[in-house]
């Protein structure tokens, strides 16, 4: 029997109030298992999770390539979403540092990725990455041309800042912009989510566990030498030692209330507006079932208020710069 999950809406986009993030199936959080992750995204459909998110980065193509097998037989029950423009290393799957939102660049990453999806049309097309080099006019009006084309239904903008979103809403209606956002990460708080509410563009917060970090789980804290996280700054000595106390506290007030350290961080997450659709990250169904119990998880106002003032140690990651850059100007 499927789970009544909450519904809330990007553009004519009906998502459920928690999307599932599924880079960790194919790349960066140890080593990939195909039959869980598999199981996993049909878990996630058979509860009510209609929002997948994917990107043709991860794993250079092979998450894409990975949900196909589900989408195959379920396209009808999805609301997809992927990305295009950063660019990974063939070998390693990790970022090179570059992006590419060129018009080039995107009529040729959606066909690939339609391929790969093996798809018609893709939901919610993001530019993965703002190119610095390219004004953000252009990228997204040939995303436009993908929205004429069929090819794509919404435009998303992926690590935006408010500027570049503003600039980007005067080619075409963005509909959502996803950004890392938790309590642990606060800095979109400060521009970027008053200009996408004055826009009515969506906010779509991935990692909004902290990377994990805020389930207080073994392997977030201690990440083993495959896993990403141990190279990013809120892993390292002290940092870590002040963020799991951090974590200790969430973990009382969870108590409290009958939940999961994690429940109560996406909780909070919802309780910013109705229009916010959080997106964690699992590869495993445990995880699945437990985030999916924070959409009934109502948080008392004492609690979202004393979850908003902690402050982690440490940066987000090595650069956590890319909301405050712009692109160059057109002209």
């Amino acid at each position: 029997m499927r789970t009544q999950i909450p519904r809330r809406r990007i553009a004519d986009l009906e998502v459920s109030a928690l999307g599932l993030g599924c880079m960790g199936m194919s790349f960066a959080y140890g080593t990939p298992d195909r039959t869980e992750a598999l199981a996993t995204l049909n878990r996630a459909l058979d509860l009510g999770v209609n929002f997948l998110d994917t990107a043709d980065a991860y794993g250079n193509g092979h998450n894409e390539e990975l949900l196909a097998e589900v989408l195959r037989t379920r396209r009808d029950e999805v609301v997809l979403a992927t990305k295009f423009g950063l660019i990974t290393d063939p070998d390693t799957s990790m970022p090179t540092g570059q992006v590419d939102g060129s018009a080039g660049h995107a009529a040729k990453a959606v066909d690939a990725s339609l391929s790969r999806l093996g798809v018609d049309r893709i939901d919610l097309y993001y530019l993965h990455r703002p190119d610095p080099q390219v004004p953000i006019e252009e990228s997204v009006g040939a995303m436009a041309q993908l929205v004429d084309a069929g090819k794509i239904r919404q435009i998303g903008l992926s690590e935006a800042s408010a500027d570049t979103l503003r600039r980007a809403s005067e080619v075409f209606p963005i509909a959502a912009v996803q950004t890392e956002w938790s309590i642990f990460s606060r800095d979109i708080e400060r521009a970027v989510v008053p200009e996408a509410r004055a826009l009515g563009t969506a906010l779509v917060p991935y990692s909004p566990l902290g990377r994990g970090l805020l389930t207080g789980s073994a392997a977030a804290t201690k990440p083993g030498s495959d896993d990403f996280r141990s190279t990013l700054p809120r892993w390292q000595g002290d940092n870590l030692a002040k963020n799991i106390a951090l974590v200790d506290r969430i973990r009382q007030i969870a108590a409290d209330l009958d939940a999961t350290p994690g429940q109560v961080a996406l909780a909070w997450l919802l309780a910013q507006g109705e229009d916010v659709v959080p997106i964690p990250g699992t590869k495993r169904r445990t995880y699945l079932e437990e985030n999916i119990g924070a959409t009934t998880l109502q948080l008392p106002d004492e609690v979202v208020a004393e979850l908003g003032t902690m402050e982690p140690a440490g940066d987000r990651t090595p650069d956590a710069s890319w909301i405050e850059r712009d692109t160059v100007a057109t002209g």
